[in-house]
């Protein structure tokens, strides 16, 4: 049988195959997409916070070092 000449039946079938396959593919993909922004949705946050945390440190450093400094001078 050439190509042409394929039985509607099969094609259908195959048809349905890939088309369940691809269903399933996209609900993989959808799935993994979903828990990928949720991972980065906490990223961002722990970011956020270690951002904070460091801005809060150097303050306190400068702050020190002022300080020595200020003592540095007075004796």
């Amino acid at each position: 049988m050439s190509q042409s000449e394929k039985d509607p039946s099969t094609e259908l079938t195959a048809l349905e195959e890939k088309l369940d396959t691809l269903i399933a593919q996209y609900n993989q993909i959808q799935s993994e997409n979903k828990s990928l922004k949720v991972k980065q949705d906490a990223l961002v946050k722990e970011k956020a916070k270690l951002l904070e945390k460091t801005t809060q440190a150097k303050a306190r450093v400068e702050a020190m070092i002022a300080r020595l400094k200020a003592m540095e001078h007075d004796s």
